[in-house]
């Protein structure tokens, strides 16, 4: 709803007045392509990749562990007890529970990390665009999104942006 009123609000101010049309200038930046192609955001897929295989070797071997129990406790099953047999079931299903519980929290925590790296470069992206804007006298400056049916290449910013934004982050 806010993209249509925000296109009206655009049109409205296009259709004013012939003078305002000439002064107008607008761009857009693909935030996804800005986001991938920033040394940042290569820096944080990195880190997001180094936790990803951390978690996943942990998760490897706790499936190991579970998988031999399983097998161990299928093996037995015939020459165990009734109250052995029930004892290491309960084991096998808390191990079972741990191991769910675990692989949860990993997936919640590297989600949480990745919004975490996503939301410092996006601070930083935003006063680059806005600093950029003011500089080259942009009236507007949009977010390349799907509600967009057709915007000129030359509009396009995203690469004049990521180049400010590296060399932002070097100083």
């Amino acid at each position: 709803m806010k993209r249509v009123i925000l296109a009206g609000v655009v049109a409205a101010c296009i259709a004013s007045t012939s003078v305002f049309a000439a002064d107008l200038k607008l761009g857009y930046i693909d935030m996804q392509r800005a986001l991938n192609g920033s040394e940042a955001g290569k820096e944080a897929k990195e880190q997001l990749a180094a936790k990803v295989k951390k978690y996943q070797d942990e998760i490897n071997v706790k499936q190991e562990e579970l998988k031999k129990l399983k097998e161990d406790l299928e093996k037995q099953s015939a020459v165990l007890s009734d109250s052995t047999r029930a004892s290491k079931e309960k084991d096998y299903q808390n191990k079972l529970k741990d191991f769910q519980r675990f692989t949860k929290d990993a997936q919640e925590e590297l989600q949480g990390k990745d919004e975490e790296l996503t939301r410092k470069i996006l601070e930083v992206m935003e006063k680059v665009i806005q600093e950029y804007g003011r500089q080259k006298g942009y009236t507007f400056i949009f977010v390349k999104n799907e509600s967009m049916l057709f915007v000129n290449d030359s509009a396009d910013l995203t690469e004049d942006i990521l180049k400010l934004f590296n060399s932002s982050r070097k100083k």
